[in-house]
């Protein structure tokens, strides 16, 4: 029930605190997970003070135990172990303070966490977060590189020297976070999410040396995996030594053996790459010059060719061809012509032959009547008539004086 009040009747401190206490009393008995980040023993006390943190985010709760309880748990508990808790969410109403007051404290053994381990990679990856497609490929020359890492680490150093000694001009966003332990995953997911933003930021590193699979397990965590795989700029996980691996290696873009790998992966050696330029440049070379000697025997080649290495002879060899037929021509012309005169004066001679003048140049004349036809028998006309005499040359008029016909029949 809600509590009334106002400000004429406000409600005294310890009836707020009473309330609050009996409404955590009625919450019974609870298993809690977390991670062991202090313990406290105080001298003569029977009881032992813990900070339980959440690992995946910067929450922690006091818990009180007996001395006894805590003894018994085996192998013995420290800093940094994960446990799990049954106890009863207790509110000091003296000091307003929350505590669980644990009864049981179970260590998370090895076999247990790697089963747990193993059953969050089978779930992520059948949601799809370790499918190759959703990888992104890393930079050829990264303007500028996000890395996490704990501060002052031999990763640290690792990444830096060896990629400035690869690319010098390399720049670095430095985010110093916990890499173990409970404070890690929450100082990492900030960190990340800044790098993430910062549009200068090409590639983003996140490493760490080797240790226990304990030590590791913060990059094991689902909320750091999910928050890997939403990144927008390419992750490089490089946690640990070769035979480690933690989650994180499956989701990351790209999986580094070592901190010192991952330098070599992400920044180009500027010396092989400018080994590289020069040997393509003498490949290049090599096949210009290996093209232009094609070119100058395929040239040479063409000019050897008769055509080329001389061209008039061509041009003599149908000059003469053209002579040759146009002595041929002339000489078919004036033989046709020849032909065609020799026949010419055949048929002339045979015009001539057969013409009425030459008839006449033998002496003969055309006599025609007074009808004008040639007069062929003496019947033809009688006497008095006027003839017309045609001769070879000139004409002369006569007058018939007598027909006599003719007694000898003609042939």
């Amino acid at each position: 029930m809600a509590m009334q009040s106002s400000a004429d009747q406000p409600i005294p401190v310890r009836q707020v605190s009473e309330a609050v206490g009996g409404w955590i009393a009625k919450l019974g008995m609870i298993w809690v997970e977390g991670q062991l980040a202090q313990i406290n023993k105080r001298p003569g006390s029977q009881m032992v003070y813990l900070v339980l943190r959440d690992p995946s985010a910067d929450v922690s709760m006091q818990v009180t135990t007996f001395r006894r309880v805590f003894d018994t748990v085996v192998p013995p508990l420290a800093e940094g172990a994960r446990v799990v808790v049954y106890g009863k969410p207790d509110f000091y109403v003296p000091r307003s303070t929350f505590s669980i007051r644990a009864e049981e404290i179970r260590q998370v053994g090895l076999g247990e966490l790697l089963a747990r381990l193993e059953m969050l990679k089978a779930k992520l990856g059948a949601e799809g977060l370790f499918a190759p497609q959703r990888k992104k490929p890393l930079p050829f020359l990264p303007r500028c590189v996000g890395l996490i890492t704990g501060r002052a680490s031999a990763a640290e150093r690792d990444v830096l020297e060896n990629a400035k000694r690869r690319w010098p001009g390399v720049q670095f966003r430095v985010e110093n976070t916990d890499v173990q332990g409970s404070k890690a995953v929450p100082q990492i997911l900030p960190a990340l999410a800044r790098l993430d933003a910062d549009p200068e930021v090409d590639v983003i590193i996140i490493a760490r040396g080797g240790g226990s699979v304990e030590d590791l397990l913060p990059f094991s965590d689902e909320a750091l995996i999910r928050a890997v795989a939403d990144c927008a700029t390419p992750v490089v996980s490089a946690i640990g030594h070769e035979p480690d691996s933690p989650i994180l290696d499956l989701v990351a873009d790209f999986r580094a053996s070592t901190p010192t790998d991952a330098a070599k992966r992400v920044v180009p050696d500027v010396a092989e790459e400018m080994d590289r330029v020069a040997e393509l440049r003498r490949n290049a070379w090599r096949s210009v010059a290996r093209i232009l000697e094609r070119e100058a025997m395929g040239l040479g080649a063409f000019r050897q060719r008769p055509v080329l290495a001389s061209p008039y002879s061509m041009i003599d060899g149908r000059r003469n061809d053209l002579d040759e037929l146009t002595r041929r021509a002339r000489a078919t012309v004036g033989h046709r012509l020849d032909r065609a005169a020799d026949d010419l004066g055949h048929t002339l001679a045979r015009v001539r032959a057969l013409s009425p003048m030459a008839t006449l140049e033998r002496g003969y004349s055309i006599v025609l009547g007074p009808t004008g036809h040639a007069v062929r028998a003496v019947e033809e006309v009688a006497e008095g008539d006027v003839l017309d005499v045609r001769l070879a040359s000139g004409r002369l008029t006569a007058t018939v004086a007598e027909v006599t016909p003719s007694t000898t029949p003609t042939t």
